[in-house]
């Protein structure tokens, strides 16, 4: 096992930058996921540690070595693609044994180390068949396993759930977070999925073209967002938000947006007439007859919840209801959000206030 360390890393193609100088430090032995929406460079920042893209400029550390100039097999890591990648003309076992074929270590050796996969992953009844006779789970099953059999001091996945349903990628994430747990390898995973993000990480770094805007523990980006960005990427539904300008009546604070008066935590720097941005979670907005009113478009339940999307405050707002309630499209309720709750980030740069 290692930590890995990216310092001041850039990549560019030709005169296009890609990657901005990024700073990444990975403990030993953590699991941090790298989240962004499609183009933030995430699977190019993953595929530059793995070796296959060049490094423009910084330095890449595994362990103790600056692997920028070693090509992939020899920076002991092991990736799991998205798509397999397994030979189809090969039986499960083959697969999983290839790279320590190729390496020439002795058949009894790989035979052991695909047995252990086998039994860590839960294949052993599939050893003798072919990826086609095998499921989407069982095959990513099959791609984990000939990463765990070489043994690497980092495991790299590049978005290696979304080929698969819905009900299959939670019990892969599962399957992986347990993995994970049991030979505590240095992991770093790509994915444009935050539920992914939130559920599996020990830390999250979230990227946006090119750049990190935020890393840290999962509930920390959840419960302190540093910026706008971050505030509406992470958590599902996302985050409320609305521009409004500071208003201060009897030394209390609150956000006026489009006529909404909207209470807000008394942090310092809260200037009246201050443009701001007003960040409130759906599950932290209220129905409450001291509320503001707002007309209900659309009620989505869940099961455990009842979501609701709703017009006011000239936008789209979400709320969240823990408790059923007879709510139906058109109807008028009133939604107070709890103050203490709410986000305040500054409508120029964007950046969290307190």
């Amino acid at each position: 096992m290692a930590d890995v360390r990216i310092e001041k890393l850039y990549k560019a193609y030709g005169t296009v930058e890609v990657i901005h100088g990024v700073d990444v430090d990975i403990p030993d032995g953590q699991f941090v996921v790298l989240v962004g929406p499609s183009g933030c460079g995430k699977s190019t920042l993953l595929r530059m540690i793995a070796g296959l893209e060049g490094v423009t400029a910084g330095r890449i550390i595994i362990g103790d070595r600056v692997v920028n100039n070693l090509p992939p097999a020899e920076r002991n890591i092991a990736m799991v693609f998205q798509n397999y990648a397994l030979y189809p003309h090969k039986t499960v076992a083959a697969n999983m044994g290839f790279a320590l074929k190729m390496q020439r270590m002795p058949k009894a050796e790989i035979d052991r180390k695909v047995a252990t996969a086998a039994e860590i992953l839960g294949l052993q009844p599939y050893l003798a068949r072919y990826p086609r006779e095998l499921s989407g789970g069982q095959r990513q099953r099959v791609a984990m396993g000939r990463a765990i059999v070489r043994e690497p001091q980092v495991f790299l996945f590049d978005e290696p759930l979304s080929n698969l349903d819905a009900k299959l990628r939670v019990q892969m994430r599962t399957e992986i977070r347990e993995l994970h747990q049991r030979l505590s390898t240095t992991t770093v995973y790509v994915t444009h999925d935050q539920i992914e993000a939130m559920t599996m990480a020990d830390q999250i770094v979230v990227m946006r073209d090119g750049h990190i805007s935020q890393q840290g523990a999962p509930l920390e980006l959840y419960d302190r967002p540093a910026n706008v960005f971050v505030a509406g990427f992470i958590g599902s539904p996302s985050m409320n938000l609305v521009e409004g300008v500071v208003t201060r009546g009897d030394g209390a604070a609150s956000v006026l947006a489009n006529g909404v008066s909207l209470a807000a935590p008394d942090l310092p720097g809260l200037d009246e007439g201050r443009s701001v941005i007003y960040g409130i979670r759906p599950e932290h907005l209220l129905i409450d007859d001291s509320g503001f009113e707002a007309t209900v478009a659309v009620v989505e339940p869940t099961g455990p919840e009842i979501h609701l999307v709703l017009r006011a405050a000239g936008r789209e707002l979400i709320a969240v209801l823990r408790e059923r309630q007879m709510i139906r499209p058109g109807d008028m309720i009133r939604l107070r959000p709890q103050p203490e709750m709410a986000h305040l980030f500054d409508a120029g740069t964007g950046l969290r206030i307190g």
